[in-house]
């Protein structure tokens, strides 16, 4: 870890893909066995934090070069591109509030969030998903009424969440495991009252992203196996010559 980057700050998918990536040239190299590798690897899934991430590759090479021992950065780049610079798009938004009287309403997919975002549950619920979502600003407010019912928001890995909302009878829930903002990332604020009701917040990736995880995380279990049996045939050909070079 360099020491541009906090060790407290949580670390994204991207960055635990950069660790693997060292590891799987650090075994191909021999650097690793396959035991320090799925170990490391283990731990590089698991890790949460910076801190966590850098002991894993502090005595390898980054980037598998032959060198002097080298850590991988964490250094958060200037946020550009595909970012969420380019998801903080100002303007009015896609849509101002929902309303769910013995009913129900959902904002999900591509939609931009006003600055104001005003919500109505009534014996009814509602679901804003901000996975996919572009923002008005880098602040927004979503306020939540839920009287009898309940609204249920979906906000990605990285966004900061302050929960102000008051309860009756009825709860605003914090979301789970929360953790540093990413740099660049907007701030949600949650707001408003329930009523025998309930609004919760829960940080949830998108199903691409899981689903990319999960395939990367398949690939790995598939090039561990093969750098096993690529290790037993190397050990085979030493014993084979081995004997060849005895009977000589």
């Amino acid at each position: 870890m360099t020491d541009e980057a906090s060790p407290d700050l949580r670390a994204s998918d991207a960055d635990r893909e950069r660790v693997a990536e060292v590891l799987r040239e650090a075994v191909a190299e021999g650097r690793l066995d396959m035991a320090e590798f799925e170990e490391r690897l283990d731990a590089t899934y698991r890790a949460r934090t910076y801190g966590e991430l850098a002991p894993i590759t502090r005595d390898l090479p980054a980037g598998g070069a032959v060198a002097p021992p080298a850590r991988v950065s964490f250094a958060k780049e200037p946020v550009g591109g595909g970012g969420w610079a380019s998801r903080i798009v100002g303007g009015e938004g896609s849509s101002a509030g929902g309303v769910a009287i013995l009913s129900g309403f959902e904002r999900k997919g591509r939609w931009t969030v006003p600055k104001r975002f005003s919500c109505l549950a009534l014996l009814g619920g509602g679901e804003i998903d901000l996975r996919e979502a572009d923002f008005a600003d880098r602040e927004v407010e979503i306020s939540c009424v839920a009287v009898m019912g309940g609204v249920q928001v979906l906000v990605p890995p990285g966004v900061e969440v302050v929960v102000r909302g008051i309860g009756v009878m009825g709860g605003f829930e914090h979301p789970r495991d929360d953790g540093p903002p990413e740099p660049g990332a907007p701030r949600v604020v949650i707001s408003g009252f329930a009523f025998w009701g309930g609004v919760g917040v829960e940080r949830r990736a998108t199903r691409a992203e899981r689903q990319r995880l999960k395939e990367r995380r398949r690939q790995d279990r598939v090039e561990r196996r093969e750098a096993r049996h690529e290790l037993h045939r190397a050990r085979r050909a030493d014993r084979d010559g081995e004997r060849e070079r005895r009977r000589r």
